[in-house]
């Protein structure tokens, strides 16, 4: 990441927020599903409460990078913890990171079987051995691929959200009554918007710290690249939502149910759509495999690149789990061990701004 003095702009900062949080589990529905459409009406007072969480949250992610000047997620994360509890989130934020990579390797298994006929294990192969050269060879342009993907996404998932609704208007009535025979992750919707806040939250800090310096001392940019972010986050999970509970009795069996919504319309708009799927994949796969490679070994040593390849492999096993219940059970745990993080967030942000203390670095207590 870009360490000048220049300052980041507000839409930078709202852009690389949303791209950061937006993965494939997003773009395919599922995670909405999971814990949103699955409350029916609900799902919707729940996506009302995540939004203004990722503003609020977003925002002292961002606001104590810049005070500390973070260099990684690590200052922040022993600052919402302390030195043990610090320890502790770091291997929940370590450990999710090869999580997602497994998710990933499922999701791109998914997409091939349901979209294109192929076999599950050629999906998941091709994407991890995709991302594994990716990152063998270096992965400065990931960001930019994840920026020039993102608009794409939420430009395609508010249109078939409209079309949805055009089409076929949704009916709360019907909808509670499907919601009511199903059974989501997290049993109440309030707890199941706070856990899917966590669980974004928990990748999203290695990249919103580090970024919250680049603002200098505008911590205004900061305020603004939040909300606009949160709101932006939260109107592509509406639209989704919306788009889920207009087909869900039909979709909700498939590991990609977005698909399915845009089946509905054109089969150039399902094979557009899964294109963007698979791009949103391959971006998320990259930056969790090199995340947790770099977080266990050092990206310049030799034991990098052998760490790359058995992650690599172990994810394409483990991806045979199939997308959907990873999503179901790894999303959900990881989320419930992020409440700690966030409940730390919250009360070392404002210990911060009440009682102003010196940065804090990681190496004061390493003895670095």
């Amino acid at each position: 990441m870009n360490t000048t003095k220049k300052e980041i702009s507000i839409f930078k900062v709202a852009a690389a927020y949303i791209g950061t949080i937006v993965g494939a589990g997003f773009a395919s529905g599922q995670e909405v599903m999971q814990f949103f459409t699955f409350f029916g009406a609900g799902g919707i007072f729940a996506l009302l409460v995540s939004t203004f969480m990722f503003v609020f949250f977003g925002y002292i992610i961002l606001d104590l990078g810049r005070r500390f000047k973070a260099k990684s997620h690590l200052e922040i994360i022993r600052h919402a913890g302390g030195r043990y509890l610090g320890q502790i989130i770091d291997a929940v934020i370590t450990f999710f990171l090869f999580g997602a990579l497994t998710a990933m390797t499922a999701g791109s298994g998914a997409i091939f079987a349901e979209q294109f006929g192929l076999p599950y294990f050629l999906g998941s192969l091709l994407m991890a051995l995709v991302t594994v050269f990716t990152v063998l060879l270096g992965i400065h342009g990931v960001l930019s691929a994840i920026s020039f993907v993102v608009p794409f996404l939420l430009i395609s998932v508010l249109g078939l959200a409209i079309a949805s609704l055009l089409t076929n208007p949704a009916s709360i009535t019907s909808m509670n009554q499907w919601a009511a025979a199903t059974k989501p992750p997290v049993p109440l919707w309030p707890l199941s918007a706070i856990v899917y806040v966590s669980y974004n939250l928990v990748l999203g800090v290695a990249v919103l710290g580090p970024m919250g310096k680049l603002a200098g001392n505008n911590p205004n940019t900061l305020k603004k690249g939040a909300l606009y972010g949160g709101i932006g986050l939260g109107l592509g999970a509406l639209a989704i939502n919306l788009s889920l509970m207009t087909f869900s009795p039909t979709i909700s069996g498939f590991e990609i149910p977005m698909i399915q919504v845009a089946a509905r319309f054109s089969p150039y708009v399902q094979t557009a759509y899964s294109l963007i799927l698979l791009a949103e994949v391959y971006t998320t796969a990259v930056g969790s495999l090199y995340g947790f490679s770099a977080r266990v070994s050092n990206p310049e040593g030799k034991r990098f690149r052998w760490l790359v390849i058995g992650a690599g492999i172990v994810s394409l096993a483990a991806g045979q789990l199939g997308f959907s219940n990873l999503v179901r059970v790894l999303y959900s745990a990881v989320g419930y061990a992020g409440i700690l993080m966030l409940a730390g967030l919250t009360y070392g942000y404002f210990r911060e701004r009440l009682v102003p203390q010196p940065a804090y670095r990681p190496e004061q207590e390493d003895g670095k």
